[in-house]
């Protein structure tokens, strides 16, 4: 009988101890949602005098606020998506002597959210102008008109998220910059099989170009005599 039962109890730790063991093994869940649809100012123009209307929403992980967000996301794969982030950024001078900030939301970049981690982070995008900029993506291609650190040129870029540099980056052309945003330049058109991106910026011809894996291509302009194509220096 005590044989027994030390027998049972033996089973029953053993039981306790595979138990842990799977618990411990097993991945979390994290549970990423929106909040709803919140419109509020977006202050445009060189005086910021002009309001535009912006809908922003919370994005939230694991009941936490994480950020701010606008715009539609991207499905990058099944357990990876982007989102162009939102923030509030206080515009109250020193002198003003306010007790509390004066808020004002400004449009941001873009992060990247891992379902399987729950991880949220920022993505680096070269020459990416938050006002300017207008962010077309295509599998973990995002292609873009870039703005130099001058403001005074213009550039053609595709980023990919694997590779995580720029696999183009060309310049295109002057910046005409406005006072309106996503001005300079029209979201870019991807096409697929061979895998195609079209720039179009204001007051100039569309250009467009063949991404091969890490390289790109440029292609004739429409009516011009088709030679061998090259890779880009990048």
């Amino acid at each position: 009988m005590w044989c027994r039962l030390k027998l049972l109890k033996s089973l029953i730790i053993c039981s306790v101890v595979l138990i842990s063991a799977f618990a411990w093994a097993a991945p979390r869940q994290h549970v990423i949602t929106f909040g709803q649809w919140m419109r509020v100012k977006l202050f445009i123009g060189p005086e910021e005098n002009k309001v535009e209307e912006m809908k922003v929403r919370t994005l939230v992980v694991d009941g936490k606020l994480r950020e701010f967000v606008t715009g539609d996301p991207h499905d990058v794969t099944d357990r990876v998506f982007v989102a162009r982030r939102a923030y509030r950024l206080n515009d109250a001078l020193p002198e003003d002597g306010k007790l509390r900030p004066e808020w004002k939301w400004q449009r941001g970049g873009w992060v990247m959210v891992d379902r399987s981690s729950g991880r949220v982070s920022q993505l680096n995008l070269p020459d990416f102008d938050p006002f300017y900029s207008t962010a077309s993506w295509y599998r973990d291609y995002v292609a873009y008109c870039g703005i130099s650190g001058g403001a005074d040129r213009l550039y053609a870029v595709v980023y990919q998220l694997g590779f995580r540099k720029p696999v183009l980056h060309e310049s295109i052309g002057k910046a005409n910059l406005g006072d309106v945003p996503d001005a300079v330049c029209a979201a870019p058109a991807w096409q697929k099989q061979p895998a195609r991106v079209t720039f179009e910026p204001l007051g100039s011809q569309k250009v467009s170009f063949t991404i091969h894996g890490h390289a790109s291509e440029l292609q004739p302009a429409q009516g011009e005599e088709e030679e061998p194509s090259q890779p880009q220096p990048q």
